[in-house]
């Protein structure tokens, strides 16, 4: 029996722009959620889900394009999945982005909000990643050009994933995110290793040698550190390639190289074998240094990243005898950004390199009011814990996308902090956290900061007050 044949809806007009950037429109009387579009869009839309208030459909035909759109300035934008948003205008990115938040807050905390602050741009709108990770391929995917012409048809590629496909990667010429050496190292890498005979990668088979390229740079010191990743053990090519780079790129200072045998590319858990120059690079975020090494969690736009710390202080207002209390710390970026406006400050983090990275950098900065604990927030903050260390006067959390834990709430209704500062990258689950701390809590001001240019993703930082009985 075939494949049902899908509903198309023609003709829907895209009024509304909503969380993870997709398009909203109507038709009788229900909610279309479609991929890939903007506000003044008229599209033909196949469905791909089908629920009972809403569905979700990707475009197949447009007969209008929005007034929004401009011409996106990377050559790969058509097919790589990273920065959908190129082809709107910067300004109208921040007015979407803020637009999702203030959306959030109102569908879903249904709070009043005392002051909101102008979205925050960010000082670079390309170029601003401190860190990419490539794929080599044996099947990149080609183009239509390069099909019909039979030019160029190495099957050998080293960039991004297809976005749905996970055997196919495309083959990346200049990427805007990160410097343009970075641009240089990877090509040039790639150029050498196809030169070489070498094999990439097969993610379908799991074969293959190359596996994936990881690039760090520092915007404080222009140092720059590679982690290559191979699919097998104790091949002396491995050191040809990091020899290549070694005699070719003077701005690398640090290089690993990481054995992976495994059918996916998780490579926390591996061993990262350092083989030339520095063990780590640093960065400097605000007055404070910080030490990357090659599985170091941190900020990707570190000179945004200070702006979203200094705003998140200025909204703390410390006066330098709190107790501070650090949800989510992290390498605890934001625990030593504050140090010095605090009494003292306790971080919980789950993952346990990153606690360590942040006792590395908080002895490299000579602070000694932080300590940083390692265990998953909703079991380490109890009441209990809270009687240990002291009653924090202020709370910073900055968790990932799904929020905080239902049980961390609870434990920070009871324990009733003075203030806590919530910083989030998904405004969805920030407001739903914040709807359950209403109760205790009013929403002083929040301010939208823009870590992600050319992306839909926008961090969010709110100011919670106790209401005073």
């Amino acid at each position: 029996m075939g494949r049902a044949k899908r509903k198309i809806i023609e003709n829907l007009e895209i009024t509304d722009i909503v969380q993870e950037g997709k398009g909203l429109g109507r038709k009788n009387d229900f909610v279309v959620f479609v991929k890939n579009t903007i506000p003044g869009d008229i599209v033909d839309a196949v469905v791909i889900k089908n629920k009972t208030n809403f569905k979700e459909a990707q475009p197949v035909k447009f007969h209008k394009f929005s007034d929004y759109r401009i011409s996106p300035q990377c050559k790969h934008f058509d097919l790589c999945g990273g920065c959908k948003w190129q082809n709107i205008s910067y300004e109208n990115q921040l007015k979407f982005k803020q637009k999702i938040v203030l959306d959030a807050f109102e569908r879903i905390a249904k709070v009043k909000i005392d002051k909101i602050f102008d979205i925050l741009p960010s000082p670079n709108n390309f170029f601003y990643r401190n860190k990419l990770e490539f794929t080599f391929s044996s099947r990149r995917w080609l183009t239509k050009d390069e099909i019909n012409t039979r030019n160029n048809l190495n099957a050998n590629g080293l960039g991004f994933h297809l976005p749905g496909m996970f055997d196919r990667i495309i083959d990346i010429d200049e990427c805007l995110l990160q410097s343009d050496l970075s641009n240089k190292i990877r090509n040039n890498v790639k150029k050498f290793a196809i030169e070489q005979g070498l094999n990439f990668y097969d993610t379908r088979n799991h074969t293959g040698f190359l596996r994936n390229l990881i690039i760090r740079n520092s915007f404080a010191t222009d140092e720059y550190m590679v982690i290559l990743i191979v699919g097998e053990k104790n091949n002396p090519d491995t050191f040809k390639i990091l020899d290549f780079i070694k005699q070719n790129f003077e701005q690398v200072k640090s290089l690993y190289y990481i054995e992976n045998i495994k059918t996916n590319d998780n490579y926390a858990d591996l061993e990262a074998v350092h083989y030339f120059g520095k063990e780590v690079i640093e960065e400097k975020i605000g007055d404070f240094w910080f030490q990357i090494g090659p599985k170091s969690f941190f900020q990707t736009n570190p000179v945004q990243a200070g702006n979203l710390y200094a705003k998140a202080l200025e909204f703390a207002e410390l006066k330098g005898t709190e107790n501070v209390l650090d949800l989510y710390t992290g390498t605890g970026t934001i625990a030593l950004f504050i140090s010095q406006k605090a009494k003292k400050i306790v971080g919980i983090e789950t993952i346990a390199e990153a606690v360590e990275d942040a006792r590395k950098n908080a002895k490299l900065n000579n602070i000694g009011n932080a300590e940083f604990i390692t265990g998953q927030v909703e079991d380490i903050l109890t009441v209990k814990f809270i009687k240990t260390y002291g009653k924090p006067e202020v709370v910073f959390m900055d968790p990932p996308r799904a929020g905080v834990h239902k049980n961390a709430i609870a434990t920070l209704l009871k324990a009733k902090p003075q203030k806590i500062i919530y910083i989030s990258c998904n405004p969805a689950t920030q407001a739903r956290d914040i709807a359950m701390l209403s109760s205790e809590y009013s929403v002083e001001k929040i301010q939208s900061v823009d870590m992600f240019p050319q992306t839909f993703h926008v961090e969010n930082i709110a100011l919670l007050k106790i209401i005073e009985n």
